[in-house]
């Protein structure tokens, strides 16, 4: 149906933008991590869509990478995932950090995402753990018990998910630091 839409953003909204295209403005679903992306009004897009239909309504759901489309497509194979829980799902935790949570069974991680209960989260583990593993051919870096421990931290100082793991990539991976440096560094390149 309609698989990608490239056009102007005429707004930008808490869950959405509108993106013109053609005279027409579409109104495309995006996790929190296009928004925050997105350079603004007036400024031109490119995102890969889902058009989920409903009996009464058609609704389109956009990413920058096909890596989170085809996650958001996999998330609603499972039993007691629609489209707006998957789309907090990416918009919580990145596709690499899904991936690692899946890989590794740890359900605590996706029972952070609003709408996921531990239930939901053993569910998409099940679902998608060999699904995951056949496409990534089961070479998916993992976290460090020490990357647990940052994250960990930097989500009980208030970063969200997406922000710690941001900082965490942002950390030189050959050295040798203390799990209270590397947490010093990424709270500098959070800018606190």
């Amino acid at each position: 149906m309609i698989a990608r839409v490239s056009g102007v953003v005429a707004t930008v909204a808490r869950d959405h933008l509108v993106v013109q295209v053609g005279g027409v403005g579409l109104r495309v679903y995006v996790p929190l991590s296009v928004l925050e992306q997105v350079d603004g009004v007036g400024r031109p897009v490119d995102l890969l869509t889902h058009l989920h239909v409903r009996e009464n309504e058609l609704t389109l759901y956009g990413f920058l990478t096909e890596d989170s489309l085809n996650l958001f497509e996999l998330l609603l194979g499972v039993s007691g995932v629609g489209p707006k829980v998957a789309l907090a799902t990416l918009g919580t935790i990145s596709p690499e950090a899904l991936r690692q949570a899946v890989l590794r069974e740890e359900p605590g991680i996706l029972a952070r995402v609003p709408g996921i209960g531990p239930k939901t989260a053993r569910a998409i583990i099940f679902h998608l753990k060999d699904k995951l593993s056949l496409a990534e051919g089961g070479g998916v870096p993992l976290l460090t018990d020490q990357d647990a421990e940052v994250i960990g931290a930097l989500t009980a100082l208030g970063f969200s998910l997406v922000e710690a793991q941001s900082a965490l990539q942002s950390l030189p991976r050959g050295e040798e630091l203390t799990v209270e440096e590397r947490v010093r560094r990424a709270l500098a390149y959070l800018g606190r």
